[in-house]
């Protein structure tokens, strides 16, 4: 029986429910898809739990509308668009959105985080929440689990937090949402390579719903199972393949076909050219399978992942300890080869003069005692002119896409920490409007936070220049630093030394103190003559520091 035909013949009952169409949208989906029962008792089971849903009491629902929410995909045909959201343990709050296709009602659910309500019929499991390893930074794809906060039978209540996630950038820690019972860890203390959206841990609504998950694990598909078929139906019959009697076969000669071409656009053919990659390795993500560049890059940068097909043997006559890779060392291995890869880089060094700088530095730490503040670093003062430069030569402030170049209106100057656990960048946001005390105790704290492996997504991302400095910590000399995707520039800062130079006059010499400093930048973004005018007003601002105090 036909839709259409359903709806005249409950047309009166409906004209009498406007509050139940406009309150009970999911009720209503499920009164009018659901072929198998076109009896008025549906409508009569509507109308019984209509009360209960306004007045927020679950036990009063039918099991008709249960089966109805918790069952597979409401959908084909009528005219709006049914959506729910879902967070842990809260009840389903449900919206109406108008669809301009005549004829298709779908049950779409939607979750604030990577988690979902089971409403299972067949194990008996009550209502529950499996919630998902959560997308931290933009760049994670799977993360590690450093500890959980939480046992399995305790309560947890929203802003409490679960446990301890090691991202791509950081140890990050996991907030509930919602109030519940913690009922089953999927994924224990020091797992790792946990893909972002796998299930990690249950959660339930009530306490003695705990025991019944002990041995709960999760659907290894997302894929709604199909419905099953009624019991009195016989199973298909079996076909019967008869056996042919095999023939020598005869060689058969391939005629070129338009599905044996290989699309592909010229900037990623030109890419796979030119590092020796066969096209017929990549699949293409493009419209119809077109190969564009990121299916390219995103090649190469795998490659380096891939461990040889045959490790060679190690020799018993050395001693050696092998050190498992952190997680951040692991992201920062692959960004760092995408980077050298498909970046064109090419350097810019230049020696400063110090001594001014040095001289300024002392006078403003005797002020900063003074006032009980703290000591400002060489390294302060140069994020500072490196935020003033930007300022001054914008077209160094920006990062390459395929279509344009963006230019950022922000300074954000990521600085680089380095710790046992790895490279760190964190980021000081608005560097060229922020004075040096502000910047200096920035710096400490967010290096202190980076050593401890406690920084947070918004201490490290967002930013659109980098300063490595190798110099003051290490003493080296000169070295030339590797681009931080998407950012188009870094400088690497050398050490200062004493060093001869020629005098006003002929036959004078003096001593100063030098600074050799090298940019790196992408050709994509910045020509050689920008990122000589980026120096020479880096340079402006190191040798003459009080301009940057105007």
């Amino acid at each position: 029986m036909t839709y259409a035909t359903h709806v005249l013949r409950h047309s009166k009952k409906i004209g009498s429910s406007s509050n139940l169409i406009r309150r009970d949208s999911a009720g209503l989906v499920r009164w009018f898809s659901n072929g198998t029962r076109p009896s008025m008792e549906k409508g009569d089971d509507i109308l019984r739990c209509h009360s209960g849903l306004i007045s927020g009491e679950r036990h009063n629902i039918p099991k008709s509308f249960n089966r109805c929410y918790s069952g597979s995909a409401v959908s084909n045909n009528s005219c709006r668009t049914v959506s729910s959201r879902m967070s842990c343990g809260n009840a389903l709050r449900t919206t109406i959105a108008p669809c301009t296709s005549t004829g298709s009602i779908s049950f779409i659910r939607r979750s604030q985080a990577p988690s979902r309500r089971g409403f299972s019929t067949a194990s008996d499991l009550p209502p529950h929440q499996e919630i998902g390893m959560p997308s931290l930074s933009p760049t994670m794809t799977e993360g590690n689990i450093a500890r959980w906060l939480k046992k399995e039978g305790d309560k947890v209540s929203p802003g409490e937090v679960l446990c301890e996630v090691e991202t791509d950038k950081a140890t990050v820690e996991m907030e509930c949402m919602e109030e519940g019972y913690l009922a089953k860890i999927i994924q224990g203390d020091g797992a790792s390579s946990i893909k972002v959206g796998e299930v990690i841990a249950v959660t339930v609504e009530e306490e003695d719903d705990i025991a019944k998950f002990k041995d709960y694990q999760p659907s290894t598909s997302d894929a709604t199972p199909s419905p099953k078929a009624p019991a009195s139906s016989p199973p298909p019959p079996k076909e019967e393949v008869a056996e042919k009697p095999v023939t020598p076969s005869q060689p058969k000669v391939s005629k070129p076909s338009a599905s044996d071409r290989i699309f592909a656009s010229p900037l990623a053919r030109k890419i796979a050219e030119d590092n020796n990659i066969p096209l017929t390795n990549i699949k293409g993500t493009g419209p119809e399978g077109r190969i564009v560049k990121a299916d390219i890059e995103d090649y190469l940068a795998s490659r380096g992942k891939e461990a040889p097909a045959a490790a060679p043997k190690a020799d018993t006559s050395l001693d050696y300890t092998d050190i498992p890779v952190a997680q951040i060392r692991k992201v920062t291995a692959s960004r760092l080869l995408l980077s050298k890869q498909t970046i064109p880089h090419y350097y810019l060094t230049v020696d400063t003069c110090v001594d001014k700088l040095i001289e300024l530095r002392s006078k403003l730490n005797a002020l900063q005692e003074a006032s009980g503040g703290k000591k400002l670093s060489v390294n302060d003062l140069v994020i500072k002119a490196a935020a003033l430069a930007l300022r001054k030569v914008p077209q160094c402030n920006s990062s390459w896409t395929n279509d344009y170049i963006r230019q950022y209106h922000n300074v954000n100057i990521n600085v680089a920490v380095q710790t046992d656990n790895g490279l760190y960048v964190p980021v000081v946001r608005d560097a060229d409007k922020k004075g040096l005390s502000s910047i200096s105790e920035e710096v400490k704290n967010l290096a202190q936070k980076a050593k401890e492996n406690s920084l947070k997504p918004q201490d490290y991302e967002g930013g659109t220049f980098t300063v490595s400095n190798l110099g003051g910590p290490f003493g080296i000399k000169q070295f030339c630093a590797i681009i931080n995707p998407p950012q188009s520039a870094i400088l690497a800062v050398g050490s200062a030394e004493k060093r001869v130079l020629p005098g006003s006059s002929e036959g004078e010499y003096k001593f100063a103190s030098m600074m050799s400093v090298t940019l790196s930048c992408d050709h994509r973004v910045i020509d050689g003559a920008i990122g000589a005018e980026w120096l020479k007003a880096f340079k402006g601002y190191i040798e003459n520091p009080e301009s940057m105090l105007l």
